[in-house]
């Protein structure tokens, strides 16, 4: 098997694996949080909580769904470019896991809200009064955050001139 292909395959297993435990973990929020009043894991610090969010953070652009399955396709379709550009190096191997953590948690949510016409939350800081979250919005965050990193630390720009269109 090429060397390529090999990337490829392991990229989409591990953004398969990622969205099959956000996944699971939603389905084990609908099966034992729903309709209680939560769990309290550090009582006054962090709960898991059941909620049906129809819209983004803190219910912005709330009921508008086909927004949300458009970002995500942009999203996932930019992430899937990138990764299949990258070269083969081992270098370039922190950004093939931030491109499969970005795709996981769009997709993972993308999901719910095309099956459910809403996407489940169900991790809550009560201390701060954070908006509840979901583990595909962790991917998407960690992802966001060490792409950032990433690209100030360790890459130079002149480093991703294969991801132009043109030549």
């Amino acid at each position: 098997m090429k060397a390529k292909t090999k990337i490829l395959a392991a990229g989409a297993a591990l953004t398969f694996l990622l969205l099959a435990a956000d996944q699971f973990t939603k389905y084990l929020a609908v099966r034992y949080l729903a309709g209680t009043p939560g769990i309290a894991l550090i009582p006054g610090v962090f709960e898991l909580y059941y909620l049906e969010n129809r819209g983004a953070a803190f219910g912005i652009l709330n009921n508008q769904q086909l927004i949300f399955v458009f970002i995500a396709l942009m999203i996932s379709a930019l992430a899937v470019y990138v990764y299949v550009r990258l070269p083969s190096e081992k270098g370039y191997y922190p950004l093939r896991f931030v491109c499969s953590l970005i795709t996981a948690g769009a997709i993972g949510n993308m999901i719910d809200r095309l099956v459910r016409g809403y996407v489940i939350d169900f991790l809550y800081f009560s201390l701060i009064d954070f908006p509840v979250f979901n583990i595909a919005d962790c991917y998407v965050c960690v992802g966001a955050g060490l792409a950032v990193v990433l690209l100030f630390t360790i890459y130079r720009s002149e480093e991703f001139l294969f991801l132009k269109l043109r030549k």
